[in-house]
């Protein structure tokens, strides 16, 4: 029986210690609590205003949105803003991104129409730190590269902004380089995270077991109903946000439930 209760003590210990999150420094998340972010910018849903483009960019900062956008790496090493690993859907040209030089990629139309895929620095130019951001962080070969490039950009620039990423060796790197940066590990449910990747590795990443490689202050979850683990993450001081509310959403609910929500296709409140 003592057994037992020391195994159970110690399987118990074992589960905190690869969920625990760090808890943000006070003041440290102040200027993205409570705020909804606009996904990728405010893109219309018939991408007439396409998806982290500079128009969804600038009509996000007109209406006082916080903003998440996406960032990547070219063929010739250029942080670029961009959300899918190949082109096709929102390109129509075969191939990843990082296939492509800048100069290349600066003449594909996205959806056809004038707007072209951002320079990361270009985004943040225009938008000046008139809003907070929320970059995310595109796992590929180059990852240790692409962080650096970040890094290297964001300590320029002024406006409040914090990190994420599927990846928990991103956000990893960003706890042992830039530890005073707000860092945030995004997941999911199961079957959408197998979609990608190996059934283990996503039943870890859906349960937020591999905190214990980057001790995320915050965890992004998808909207869906989230599991036992990912609450006591939350109880445990992760501060939780959510992705992606649209307009058919209980969208109070989730204002309440979390810290801060990423949206689509509605106009919400600044601040709730």
């Amino acid at each position: 029986m003592i057994a037992l209760i020391i195994a159970l003590f110690a399987a118990a210990f074992l589960l905190l210690f690869l969920l625990m999150p760090q808890r943000p420094a006070p003041g440290q998340a102040r200027a993205f609590l409570k705020r909804n972010f606009a996904h990728r910018g405010l893109y219309t849903q018939d991408q007439s205003v396409p998806e982290n483009s500079p128009a969804a960019f600038r009509a996000a900062v007109a209406g006082g949105y916080g903003i998440e956008l996406d960032i990547q790496l070219s063929k010739d090493g250029q942080v670029v803003v961009f959300h899918d690993d190949t082109l096709d859907r929102v390109c129509g040209v075969h191939g990843r991104v990082d296939a492509f030089t800048w100069e290349e990629l600066r003449e594909m139309p996205l959806y056809g129409t004038d707007q072209r895929m951002p320079l990361f620095t270009e985004v943040l130019s225009l938008v000046d730190g008139r809003v907070p951001l929320i970059v995310e962080i595109k796992t590929g070969p180059r990852n240790a590269e692409l962080c650096e490039k970040a890094w290297s950009i964001l300590l320029q620039y002024t406006g409040a902004f914090c990190v994420e990423s599927f990846d928990p060796r991103i956000v990893a790197w960003w706890k042992k380089y830039a530890r005073q940066v707000l860092r945030g590990q995004l997941s999911s449910g199961w079957q959408d995270l197998h979609k990608k990747q190996s059934a283990v590795l996503s039943f870890l990443l859906s349960r937020c077991l591999l905190n214990v490689i980057a001790r995320p202050h915050f965890i992004a979850f998808h909207k869906e109903r989230r599991n036992v683990l990912v609450k006591l993450a939350y109880k445990l001081g992760a501060l939780p946000v959510v992705y992606t509310a649209q307009p058919q959403d209980d969208t109070r609910k989730l204002e309440q439930e979390n810290a801060a929500v990423i949206f689509e296709h509605y106009k919400p409140r600044i601040r709730y």
